[in-house]
């Protein structure tokens, strides 16, 4: 029998990015695996930070394997060129595996549930027969459901499992309005997420806020910071804020842009709400890029509206979000209410740019903005409050130049995403037998 120890206690908790320790040199590379329903090509925070980390591994000669999902999100159907059952391939020196998934855009709870349990088994059955014996299996959730996978897989290969959490299930769900408290789904995810802490050897939360709430529920679990963040030299600012933003920019006027997924989360109808309140402005327009469930609708009630100050774009591929980005003069970062734990990645990515932030959240994410003073901050759903603050951010450019400075100074010190997945890699390197 093989006993997978946990970490030591008192080495594996992170306080921030920027912590270091001694590194011990390995005898022979590490063999990682990371289980994940959300992988490159596809576009998302889940999708680069992974594919980032894999490039890490890569960077210190370790071997790494993936196993995810036929690329789908958010189109909600299987990307051109991929067969529906199984792929087998080689990505910037890291093997995939990709393997079956329902797909699917609508929100609707079951066609959500049908998505994740249908990946949830594929990649148990293609992880047993496909999947090498790795050293570490780091399992990425949300999906919650894909814990259970990884707890099987780190059982049958005996490995140790880390269990990366992005967002905090189902308190999220059911902030969200998506999962009604104390309901049978409710009380059966609660008991998962238990389930995938107690079995895992070490837990990575994506805030300080996910690990303070994590050991405050299951004290014996071992955490670690693995903070999001961006890599600044993907975002270099060409020109100051205030200056000419080409694509983005419309007769002159300023323009607020959101770049991202069109779902629940995100709230964007108080950013309709806030741009029919700047419909008499005369310098201000707001650009939503992207695609989701919710963009349909989004549309829809904008021509219902007749808000001529609002133009839609398609998503860009993860090459071309850099330079979108870079072509506003303001980034809208909005969550629909406050959700413990969620600091939304484009918040770095906006900060990256040089441009200044409206922040329409609460809590770590509201603590870096104004620590860093970065940008402006709205309560979520105040879209008075997001008209006030655009129309603040039109008319005065000096300002718009100096938040943007700060914002791209906080990202170059502390939330450089190559640094904090260097660190990381280290940290396991540190404590493998």
């Amino acid at each position: 029998m093989i006993v997978l120890k946990r970490p030591p206690p008192g080495v594996p908790v992170s306080r921030g990015p920027s912590s270091t320790r001694e590194v011990r040199p390995l005898g022979r590379p590490l063999n990682i695996a990371i289980l994940t329903q959300y992988y490159a090509p596809e576009v998302g925070a889940a999708q680069v930070r992974l594919a980032a980390l894999a490039e890490a591994f890569t960077a210190r000669g370790h071997q790494v394997t993936v196993l995810t999902a036929m690329p789908n999100y958010p189109l909600g159907r299987i990307y051109a060129g991929y067969p529906r059952l199984l792929l087998r391939e080689r990505v910037a020196g890291v093997r995939v595996i990709r393997t079956y998934i329902f797909p699917t855009q609508r929100a609707n709870l079951l066609h959500r549930l049908a998505s994740y349990v249908s990946f949830a088994g594929s990649s148990a059955l293609v992880g047993t027969f496909l999947l090498p014996r790795p050293d570490y299996l780091l399992v990425q959730s949300p999906p919650l459901v894909l814990g259970l996978t990884g707890v099987y897989l780190s059982w049958v290969k005996r490995t140790r499992m880390v269990f990366n959490v992005s967002d905090l299930y189902p308190e999220t769900a059911i902030r969200l309005g998506v999962l009604r408290a104390g309901t049978v789904l409710h009380r059966l995810s609660a008991w998962l997420e238990g389930f995938c802490y107690r079995h895992a050897w070490l837990v990575a939360g994506q805030t300080l806020e996910t690990i303070r709430d994590i050991e405050a529920r299951f004290p014996g679990c071992h955490t670690r910071l693995l903070s999001n963040g961006v890599d600044p030299s993907l975002l270099r600012p060409p020109s100051p804020a205030g200056g000419s933003s080409g694509l983005a920019t419309r007769n002159g006027r300023c323009v607020a842009m959101y770049a991202g997924l069109h779902g629940l989360a995100q709230g964007l109808r108080h950013l309709l709400d806030a741009a029919e309140q700047l419909q008499g402005h005369p310098g201000c327009d707001l650009l939503l890029v992207g695609d989701g469930p919710e963009k349909s609708a989004l549309v829809s009630d904008t021509n219902r509206r007749g808000l001529t100050n609002v133009r839609f774009l398609d998503p860009r591929p993860h090459s071309e979000m850099g330079p979108t980005l870079l072509q506003a003069d303001i980034l809208i970062v909005p969550l629909v209410r406050y959700i413990p734990g969620a600091v939304p990645s484009k918040l770095y990515e906006a900060m990256a740019t040089g441009r200044p932030v409206v922040l329409m959240a609460e809590g770590e994410a509201a603590r870096v903005v104004q620590e860093h003073q970065a940008g402006l901050l709205v309560a979520p759903g105040d879209a008075a409050g997001l008209a006030k603050a655009l129309r603040r951010l039109a008319d005065d450019p000096a300002l718009r130049e100096r938040l943007g400075r700060n914002g791209r100074a906080a990202v170059e010190r502390h939330f450089d995403r190559r640094r904090i997945g260097a660190e990381f890699v280290q940290y396991l390197e540190s404590v493998s037998p």
